[in-house]
């Protein structure tokens, strides 16, 4: 299926895993994510993305207040 906001999507899309089929396809990705047990790159800062650890035991352990 053809994603018609992919391209207002890669404006915003953080992820930088080389070669993510699912890049911009934010549905795609967040299903994917979620059934994997993790979270999608957006929810992350630049520098927490780019350890591609995508656990929610991260997400938490990186955003206590």
């Amino acid at each position: 299926m053809d994603c018609t906001h992919q391209k207002q999507n890669a404006a915003r899309c953080n992820c930088t895993y080389p070669g993510c089929p699912r890049h911009a396809r934010c549905c795609d990705c967040l299903a994917y994510h979620r059934g994997m047990g993790e979270l999608p790159a957006c929810y992350f800062t630049p520098e927490q993305e780019r350890t591609y650890d995508r656990s929610i035991a991260y997400f938490v352990s990186v955003n206590r207040r």
